[in-house]
């Protein structure tokens, strides 16, 4: 008679109280995906700001508990909660988010995580929860969204990486389909003649020229585009103007990475009407740190290897309402590659990219791009 296998003890999902260590919660994420060739570790002292209530802006507007699943001492799940209260007074919803989820592959522990995240949420008001959003679409500690499909290449700068098996994990807690985000991946060159000369006449028909960023005006240069963002992304699926205390987060922890030449700033008779910003792809260099730490040698291998990296990610391009639908994103797109290929970039990725947004999504097929990599995030009802 043969045995049956012993039953494997069960979890304990726990908050951690405000002010506790957040190790535990931060280290699980090497456990989980070390493994994998092409995940790529985050810089600790990064996510560790992000989660921290005291330092990071998005917690000015919103409450955040961080929960971790528990086997016989061993932490082995992890999710964060998030009320984001600008979120749900501009869309005039009661929606609550889960966020940084990683967990072993066992849907029991999964669904702990995720009731337990539920039930806070559901505590304080919520209706629906949704996610993986870490913390808010403006914050991209990680991207929002499970990778589902293009888990065969790392992830560029700043997008998110995960086992396959979080998909099985997500639909086996009862959750379903909200949004497909899709990254899309150009190496060609030389794009289409046709193509260029398309999107250079839909600049000319419009009066629209394209400048680069200033860092001589950096400060002026920030308010321009911070007044462009929240105006060109005010109908976006997801979208939370960003507070002003946010944006000089972002700028600060921008400004050591960003190429002036690949930030984008569109203008009509002298008036900023868009703007698009491509990050060179900084997880060439975070690979290089396997441990997510700077300090003591990282800081050397990231001033060494950052020198050499060859691609781009273009990580967030808008307009004003009024020029949205003029073809200039398009162009945009061509005008931060032409610019990238000629400073010795070979390949580029746009991302994130919902999936019902043809104004981008075909221009960029027909520049050559291809989408390789979805990303999905999930809801249910409380």
């Amino acid at each position: 008679m043969a045995l049956s296998a012993p039953a494997r003890p069960t979890v304990r999902v726990r908050e951690i109280p405000a002010g506790a260590s957040l190790k535990s919660f931060v280290d699980l994420a090497w456990k989980i995906n070390a493994r994998d060739p092409n995940w790529v570790p985050p810089l600790r002292m990064s996510i560790e700001t992000v989660l921290d209530r005291k330092k990071h802006p998005f917690h000015r507007h919103a409450d955040v508990a961080y929960f971790v699943a528990e086997r016989k001492g061993e932490t082995v799940g992890r999710i964060a909660a998030v009320v984001n209260h600008l979120h749900n007074d501009y869309h005039h919803e009661k929606t609550g988010f889960f966020g940084f989820f990683e967990c072993e592959d066992d849907p029991a522990t999964a669904s702990a995580l995720l009731d337990a995240a539920a039930g806070w949420l559901q505590a304080r008001g919520m209706e629906r929860i949704r996610g993986p959003v870490n913390l808010s679409t403006n914050e991209e500690a990680a991207s929002p969204g499970v990778l589902v499909e293009g888990f065969d290449t790392r992830p560029m700068a700043m997008m998110t990486h995960n086992p396959p098996y979080y998909e099985a994990l997500m639909e086996a807690a009862g959750l379903e389909k909200s949004k497909d985000l899709y990254a899309y991946w150009f190496d060609d060159p030389n794009p289409p003649p046709r193509v260029v000369r398309g999107f250079e006449r839909a600049l000319e028909r419009s009066g629209t020229t394209i400048r680069s960023l200033d860092l001589k005006r950096f400060r002026q240069e920030v308010d321009t585009i911070k007044e462009v963002y929240n105006s060109a992304w005010s109908r976006n699926w997801g979208f939370v103007p960003m507070t002003d205390e946010e944006f000089e987060h972002i700028a600060k922890d921008f400004r050591p990475i960003v190429d002036p030449n690949l930030c984008l700033i569109a203008e009509v008779g002298g008036e900023a009407v868009g703007f698009s910003l491509a990050l060179p792809d900084i997880h060439q260099v975070f690979r290089r740190i396997p441990n997510g730490r700077l300090f003591p040698t990282g800081l050397f291998k990231f001033l060494w290897h950052k020198r050499k990296i060859d691609g781009l990610r273009v990580i967030t391009l808008g307009f004003k309402p009024a020029y949205q639908h003029a073809g200039l994103g398009a162009a945009f797109y061509l005008r931060t590659w032409q610019i990238g290929v000629a400073r010795g970039y070979r390949f580029g990725e746009g991302s994130w990219i919902l999936e019902d947004n043809l104004d981008m999504v075909r221009p960029l097929e027909r520049m050559g791009g291809r989408a390789y990599k979805r990303y999905r995030i999930y809801e249910r009802g409380l």
